[in-house]
């Protein structure tokens, strides 16, 4: 009895299908505003994103000043981040909220917009305009909204971009010192690189590894210096070894940080020794 009602049952979903195609289309070319927001509405509701924001699309110049305007101009944006089309789901937003700042909307609209630049942000090695644009947003979202049932996602996701940026920064910083290997006045920037880096972001997860290759740059420096400047040198990388340790006593680095402060304590025996 099944088997006999499955071509039925295929014929009857073909026709609605052509039945809802046939709907959208007509109402799609159709002038009256109405029929098109009644049906954006109901595609919505069933998860039919794509087709909602073409017919929302087209309302809402329509409904800017009426009372559904609010409602219309939410549904647009939120369809494209439904959709994934996070830069014009972000741009959506910022123009709600902009348009509409007293709305009961606002926080999500906030959060969304927020978000859509969080999806945006590249690998850690691309340019991150948008990482800082999502940093901003959800900075702005979790002063504003402290209270809010989205603070908790704001706040992570927060985290993982500044992580992110950090990321950047310390491998940039990790690339001076590979370059200084074979150049050593490089070896001065990745120091520099290395102190930013520690001053800027005392909480940072890489801060143990930033520590560890400032030795590692100060130490090749130092050996390959002047004589008037070796000493000097040796003593900072000596310093940058008695950083590391103090903050991290049992890092994850210690064998090869103990290799090197061998290695300098080797270099500056011979001051002592002559004096």
């Amino acid at each position: 009895m099944f088997l006999k009602m499955k071509p039925i049952l295929s014929v009857i979903a073909i026709v609605f299908l052509f039945s809802s195609c046939s709907e959208y289309q007509k109402v799609l070319k159709n002038e009256e505003v109405k029929p098109k927001y009644d049906l954006a509405q109901k595609y919505y509701d069933e998860g039919d994103y794509k087709r909602a924001n073409r017919l929302f699309e087209q309302i809402v110049p329509k409904y800017v000043g009426k009372p559904q305007g609010e409602r219309v101009m939410f549904f647009f944006a939120d369809s494209y981040f439904k959709t994934e089309d996070y830069y014009l789901s972000g741009y959506q937003f910022e123009r709600f909220i902009k348009s509409y700042p007293k709305s009961d909307k606002i926080q999500e609209a906030s959060f969304l917009g927020a978000k859509s630049y969080y999806e945006l942000s590249p690998l850690y090695s691309l340019d991150q305009t948008d990482t800082d644009k999502a940093l901003a947003k959800l900075q702005n979202f979790i002063n504003t909204y402290p209270e809010s049932e989205f603070f908790e996602e704001a706040n992570a996701m927060a985290r993982e971009l500044t992580s992110k940026k950090e990321k950047k920064q310390i491998e940039i910083a990790k690339q001076f010192n590979k370059l200084g290997q074979f150049n050593y006045p490089i070896l001065v920037s990745a120091m520099t690189a290395f102190d930013n880096f520690i001053s800027d972001n005392p909480g940072s997860i890489y801060r143990e590894e930033a520590l560890y290759y400032r030795i590692e740059s100060a130490t090749s420096l130092a050996i390959n210096s002047t004589p008037n400047r070796k000493e000097e040198r040796l003593r900072e990388a000596l310093d940058s070894y008695n950083t590391l340790i103090k903050y991290f006593p049992e890092t994850k680095f210690k064998k090869k940080a103990d290799n090197l402060a061998e290695k300098i304590q080797k270099e500056l025996s011979v001051y002592s020794d002559s004096k």
